[in-house]
């Protein structure tokens, strides 16, 4: 702009703090304030699918302890290893079913719960020092090993040494330090469960036509776009960070091993079996053979509900495939405008506005148009995304493209948690052979209240 020889010098000043305001106004609204809008059932679900949802949810509460003879804590299998004593506790925002809490919660003031199971029941672990009481959740995984071969595994933040309910068991926890300065640790937060139900009711087939559906438009903007797939049957997995789990009881039964260290009917061997360590036998989640629950009026018997006859990660299963979608917030000009811009910069051709989904045997999920945001492949996310770690079919800098449904309550983004400001999520998209460099190009471009209308929008979902 020029500011004229004639105009008073305060002019000139105001009109170029204008322009500055112009150029630097967007910002983050932030997680949307007021009651969750996700953690309920499907609302078409008959009252049988209701119940078992709520018995369901119940069972994701549960809290584990070595052998279920700590108040409080009645689930059976926690560790050796482990980063969390219950689904909730990590899948906790912005209700049960959700993703990473944090103090940042305006539904809550709870602090990372990692913090507090360092000690709990006398456990003798140290707290980490990615694991902070404002931060992520999160896991930890190695991607080298010591000789230098790829590793990419779970390595638990904490073991059972040291509690009340595990004498004897001297297991040490990983050189997180060492490993950490050798830049060889990358971490995992919590993926949200909620509406699963439908992407696992999802066809290969629409999920491919899906992706044909964007080819053209995908390419002139240098966007590729591919499935993981299972290694046995070839079909296309859809679930975790880089889609390498194929059905929601495969996810919840690796997580359930992995997360909490219970072996079940999926998973039967328990990790970091050392000596002195091992409590239970083995599967130590299973299906009941005898109704166990005493408060059931069939206990004793093999009769009960679906839910009190079933293990633990069938429940868990149920519960995220009967969920509901997170609803999203009100619409207004700004928003309606931002999903405009969504689509036109090309944010949709990889997340996906909807999806419809095939035949389900649960009540009105057949046929259902659905709006996770998401097409469920792989893009490569370029070097300042990638982890180093490879699953199934997805490289290193490839991860599935995350659903953006619920956007507008979660605290935490990209697959690590590394920041809470949705701005530079988006700016984290564009790096050294990201397929995303092109859009985020486009959103540079935008003018500051253009790019104010998309992050409102997104904030809406």
């Amino acid at each position: 702009m020029t500011c004229h020889r004639l105009s008073p010098l305060v002019v000139c000043l105001v009109s170029l703090l204008a322009v500055s305001l112009e150029l630097n106004a967007q910002t983050d609204p932030g997680p949307r304030s007021g009651p969750a809008a996700a953690g309920s059932f499907y609302p078409s679900l008959n009252n049988n699918e209701q119940n078992i949802f709520n018995q369901a949810l119940q069972r994701f509460q549960e809290v584990d302890s070595v052998s279920g003879a700590i108040a409080g804590e009645p689930g059976t299998g926690l560790g050796p290893t482990f980063n969390g004593n219950s689904c909730a506790q990590c899948h906790a925002q912005p209700a049960i079913g959700g993703s990473s809490p944090g103090l940042a919660s305006p539904q809550n003031s709870t602090p990372n719960p990692q913090v507090a199971l360092a000690t709990l029941d006398g456990a003798a672990s140290t707290v980490p020092s990615f694991i902070t009481p404002n931060g992520a959740v999160r896991e930890a995984r190695f991607v080298r090993n010591s000789n230098g071969t790829p590793d990419g595994g779970v390595h638990d933040l904490y073991t059972i040494q040291g509690r009340s309910d595990a004498s004897g068991c001297t297991l040490a926890q990983p050189d997180f330090a060492t490993a950490l300065s050798g830049d060889n640790v990358i971490f995992r937060i919590p993926t949200p469960l909620f509406g699963l139900g439908l992407v696992e009711a999802t066809p290969d087939s629409m999920l491919q036509a899906n992706l044909a559906l964007t080819a053209s438009a995908r390419a002139a903007l240098r966007i590729g776009g591919t499935f993981n797939t299972s290694g046995n049957d070839g079909t296309i997995t859809r679930f975790g960070w880089k889609a390498q789990n194929k059905s929601m009881l495969m996810f919840v039964g690796e997580a359930y091993n992995v997360e909490q260290g219970v072996s079940n009917e999926l998973f039967p061997n328990e990790r970091s079996a050392v000596a002195g360590c091992v409590f239970n036998n083995s599967p130590e989640d299973s299906t009941p053979l005898l109704n166990g629950n005493p408060n059931s009026a069939n206990f004793g018997t093999d009769i009960g509900t679906a839910s009190e006859m079933s293990s633990d990660i069938v429940n868990f299963a149920a519960f995220s495939r009967l969920s509901a979608p997170a609803a999203p917030g009100q619409s207004n000009s700004s928003t309606q405008n931002g999903a405009n811009l969504f689509n036109s910069i090309g944010c949709s051709l990889c997340h996906s506005p909807s999806l419809t989904t095939g035949q389900s045997v649960f009540t009105g999920m057949s046929n259902v148009t659905y709006n996770p945001y998401s097409d469920f492949a792989l893009h490569n996310m370029g070097a300042g995304l990638s982890d180093g770690i490879s699953q199934g079919a997805a490289g290193p800098k490839q991860f599935r493209t995350a659903p953006l449904w619920g956007l507008g309550q979660r605290l935490f983004f990209l697959h690590d948690g590394r920041t809470s400001d949705l701005i530079q999520a988006i700016q984290s998209h564009n790096s050294s052979g990201s397929e995303a460099n092109l859009v985020v190009k486009k959103y540079n471009g935008l003018k500051s209240s253009q790019q104010q209308d998309l992050l409102n929008f997104l904030r809406s979902l």
